[in-house]
């Protein structure tokens, strides 16, 4: 059982930064696949970052490379998400995820959730 807790989100200008940091309880959070999801208002949800247990594998939507970081501290019980260059389209609400075994980019895969935090970039 893995529970999850994200936090960072807030309003930023266009161009401007935002790091959201999701901690986790469980004692076995390290042998989880983690990733970072988002979803606009009228929108499915989709990928934008995940990692796996050792943070030697990620995998970045087209739309985020280049710009976001996602990485993992084991021993903190922590999956972040550094975010940069940021935009208007990159409003969202910002879930981390978390299942046993790879990462995947389907969200109906991953088996626990945060409860969201909102990320909003004005122009």
């Amino acid at each position: 059982q893995v529970q999850l807790v994200e936090s960072g989100g807030g309003l930023v200008q266009a161009g401007g930064s935002l790091r959201l940091s999701c901690a986790a309880s469980g004692r076995t959070f390290g042998s989880y696949a983690m990733g970072w999801f988002r979803q606009a208002p009228g929108k499915e949800r989709e990928v934008v970052a995940t990692i796996n247990w050792s943070g030697g594998n990620t995998y970045y939507a087209d739309s985020v490379k280049g710009r976001f970081t996602i990485s993992r501290d084991n021993a903190k019980n922590a999956v972040n998400l550094q975010m940069n260059s940021l935009q208007p389209e990159d409003t969202a609400v910002y879930f981390c995820a978390a299942k046993p075994g790879v990462p995947r980019f389907d969200h109906t895969l991953y088996n626990y959730w945060g409860q969201g935090t909102q990320v909003t970039v004005s122009s």
